[in-house]
């Protein structure tokens, strides 16, 4: 089966290269379970370290050929772009910092980029990505992840068709507790980076998962941010970056949202979970059980639609692996950006025009989810002062994705 639920004729998997994503680090693995789960790619080559030992060690393990193993990502950009059979698109799964540096070597020549979030650890940066984006004849996808999941399509769809009315309120969370302690003074490889300004950014949680919850409130809802007020907090003594903020939001059309991102909520796993409010009814969605969406008609009991069930629509139903009862969660959601980019890829390739129903995060959604963790940031600073963020943003949450 494939993502769009039928037969297909094959065409060849998609030459993929990494740079990052070596010997102990969790995002690269889950990118490449991500990128073989619907069989699109196949990885080929990486630069997956940042020096050349760590890289061909690394790559050994993945049985890469070690001709195609780099210790540079520019000279993995220069050699593969020469090669005949040289990849095709490149996962970037880096701290931060080098995620613009990385693309813009392989974008400038001609190689499809799919980018782990958020898109830069700087607005100036993100600026600069998009500008180099729109000049290049290679597609750029950013890996928000959670907009993969069917329960997620389906509660845009409803949104879109108008089931909810003139939407009101926009409430959004995601709460982990996993740097209550200040994990990264023991050498913990994931805490020490994210935790770092110079290769994390501006944000902690607000950078490291709060920009998931911006990205998926938009996705969902539809609406462009204009202007939030944020109270950003680092409550572990010596950490130099939040691991917690409280933001409300202030959207074009009049609604009213409030977002909250904890690393220190002690008792939560990985607790994304979005609620949307209209004129003509609600909806809520929780992470840590997807298969389920929850929404309400005014005046009628709530209902539960589950994902393959009846009353999934068909945005769901395009990215369903399995049947109802069998539970598809994180690393199936991550695999559908993964093969809505494989989508896009194909149809550049063979010049043929893009199925409007494909989805995936652009460019254009990583500059405003960058926009705000700096708008936070700026906010907090002068004591939760309403900034202006839509102008710096990019383009409104209409236009994407491609």
């Amino acid at each position: 089966m494939t993502i769009e639920g039928k037969a297909e004729q094959r065409t060849p998997r998609i030459r993929l290269g990494m740079v990052g994503g070596g010997i102990d680090a969790f995002i690269g693995g889950v990118h490449r379970i991500a990128a073989r789960l619907d069989d699109k790619f196949e990885l080929v080559a990486g630069a997956l370290s940042s020096t050349p030992e760590r890289s061909l060690k690394s790559g050994a393990a993945l049985g890469l050929d070690p001709e195609r193993t780099y210790g540079d990502f520019k000279a993995m950009a220069i050699r593969e772009a020469r090669l005949k059979s040289g990849i095709e698109a490149l996962a970037i799964v880096t701290p931060n910092h080098m995620h613009y540096p990385v693309a813009r070597e392989f974008l400038k020549r001609g190689i499809h980029v799919i980018c782990d979030k958020p898109l830069t650890s700087t607005l100036a940066d993100a600026k600069k990505l998009a500008a180099l984006v729109e000049r290049s004849d290679a597609l750029f996808v950013l890996t928000h992840n959670y907009t993969g999941y069917p329960m997620v399509r389906h509660a845009r769809e409803l949104v879109r068709a108008g089931e909810l009315g003139t939407i009101r309120l926009v409430q959004v969370e995601y709460a982990q507790d996993w740097l209550a302690e200040p994990l990264e003074l023991t050498g913990q490889k994931q805490a020490a980076w994210r935790t770092d300004p110079a290769r994390s950014g501006a944000g902690g949680a607000t950078g490291d998962i709060g920009t998931h919850a911006y990205n998926l409130a938009e996705f969902v809802s539809g609406l462009a941010l204009e202007a939030l007020a944020a109270e950003v907090h680092t409550f572990v003594p010596g950490r130099k970056l939040d691991d917690n903020a409280h933001v409300l939001l202030r959207y074009a059309g009049g609604a009213r949202g409030m977002l909250w991102c904890s690393q220190v909520a002690v008792g939560h796993e990985n607790g994304l979970k979005l609620r949307v409010y209209g004129t003509k009814g609600g909806l809520e969605w929780s992470q840590e059980d997807p298969n389920y969406l929850y929404w309400s008609k005014l005046g009628e009991q709530c209902r539960r639609v589950t994902r393959a069930g009846a009353g999934a629509g068909a945005d769901a139903a395009r990215i369903t692996r399995t049947p109802s009862g069998h539970p598809e969660g994180y690393l199936e959601a991550f695999a559908s950006i993964y093969a809505e980019a494989a989508a896009a890829i194909n149809a550049r390739k063979a010049g043929a025009p893009l199925d409007a129903k494909v989805l995936y995060p652009t460019v254009h959604d990583g500059v405003r989810g960058v926009a705000f963790v700096e708008a936070c940031v700026a906010s907090s600073r002068r004591n939760g002062a309403w900034v202006k963020v839509s102008a710096a943003a990019g383009r409104p949450a209409a236009d994407s994705p491609a």
